[in-house]
């Protein structure tokens, strides 16, 4: 069956449960073992003392470890995804920080791409910094060569054991050469026999209009709060890829606590079911809004994936490895942050607030807000100025869209 069509019923059976067309809330810590044996069995393969048998599943244990709402979910991400396996967490910062932690130690080199979500720079440039971690930061204009320099000298010894970037990266929308960034890992591992762990966050494109496991990428993250859920109600994030690579990030999960709940689970398989038809509208309106801001005099520039003004090698890479262009927009306004804030101030339909990929449109200031903590000297370098706003386009009619823009855009 098409994905969409397996977002309905995917990983459950209602005869499981009374019959219930959808699945019921597993609103419980902890589950019954029907014989000790039974519990010692489960604590055994949960805590890998053993490997299941051919045709065994893991049985359900107490909630922290696993639920049948995080279950189902995860079965269909990973569906969503075409992984072996996936993981559910309370937030996307909790999958993004437990996925790095799973693999980064003290001394270890994290190569990490230019820009990323702010809560994630600050997690790599403060936390990760301040354990003995090491960083080295690139953009999607950095040549492999100059990394590859920087890695032979002494700043830079040790191991690395991760590339980590977004593609488009938040907020300006640049993309990265996944076919690159994979030769770039090989070619790292080969010099230093050394496992790398390649990972992307998709946040901004999903899996509808963008496939990195098909590239040769090894995790991929989400903050499932975004596109995945797509109502502005629920805080969730998924790791996802092989059985091998998720069974470290599953493990520390465990003892860090940061799985999902049920509610939020069952909450997020229930917006999985309307993804397709979601972003798809999505994806139409934001088209509309970009063909309307290229020409609007108060524009200064539209950074949209697929467009021309993006440059000959960001539309090469656009055409190789996306499936779509998405429905994040960044345009700079003339003037700086004055002239920014008078266009928000003066909008109506659309909402003055962070997150993105909502059924509801949202635009924000990044340099002052999601980006807040980045220096702003590494702003302005990589394209994050005063005058630039993010748009997170929704479901509502692409007229209605346009012209609250336009009304907002007479006020300065």
């Amino acid at each position: 069956m098409h994905k969409e069509s397996q977002m309905m019923s995917f990983g459950y059976t209602p005869e499981w449960s009374e019959g219930s067309v959808k699945p019921p809330i597993f609103q419980t810590s902890t589950f019954v073992f029907k014989t000790a044996e039974e519990g010692k069995r489960f604590f055994e393969v949960a805590y890998g003392k053993s490997e299941l048998n051919a045709k065994e599943e893991i049985g359900l244990i107490y909630s922290r470890i696993n639920n049948p709402n995080m279950q189902i979910l995860e079965e269909r991400l990973a569906v969503l995804e075409d992984s072996e396996s996936a993981a559910a967490f309370e937030s996307g910062m909790s999958a993004i920080s437990t996925t790095m932690l799973s693999y980064l130690k003290p001394g270890d080199i994290l190569i990490y791409g230019n820009p990323v979500y702010g809560g994630t720079h600050h997690f790599i440039t403060h936390f990760l910094k301040d354990i003995g971690v090491k960083i080295l930061p690139f953009s999607s204009k950095t040549k492999a060569k100059e990394i590859i320099t920087k890695l032979e000298t002494s700043e830079y010894s040790g191991n690395v054991k991760m590339i980590y970037f977004e593609s488009p990266a938040n907020p300006t929308n640049s993309l990265f050469d996944l076919d690159e960034l994979k030769k770039l890992k090989d070619e790292i591992s080969v010099k230093s026999s050394n496992e790398i762990m390649l990972v992307m966050d998709n946040t901004y494109l999903g899996p509808l209009w963008q496939k990195p496991l098909d590239f040769g990428v090894d995790i991929v993250c989400y903050s499932a709060t975004k596109f995945l859920n797509g109502h502005s109600d629920v805080i969730a994030g998924c790791a996802m890829g092989s059985e091998q690579v998720i069974r470290p990030i599953k493990t520390l999960r465990t003892f860090l606590g940061s799985m999902i709940a049920p509610y939020t689970a069952w909450l997020l398989t229930r917006s999985l079911e309307t993804l397709h038809l979601r972003m798809a509208k999505q994806g139409e309106n934001a088209e509309k809004v970009v063909n309307y801001l290229i020409s609007h005099k108060s524009v200064k520039t539209v950074s949209f994936p697929g467009i021309e003004t993006m440059g000959k090698k960001q539309n090469k890479i656009f055409k190789r490895q996306c499936l779509g262009s998405g429905a994040m927009i960044s345009f700079e306004v003339f003037g700086g942050e004055k002239e920014a804030f008078k266009f928000l101030n003066n909008l109506k339909l659309i909402k003055l607030a962070v997150s993105l990929g909502s059924n509801e449109s949202l635009a924000q200031h990044p340099h002052s807000m999601t980006h807040a903590d980045v220096p702003d000297d590494i702003k302005e370098k990589i394209g994050i100025n005063q005058g630039l706003i993010r748009l997170s386009v929704g479901i509502e009619n692409a007229e209605d869209i346009i012209s609250d823009l336009n009304n907002a855009f007479k006020e300065i």
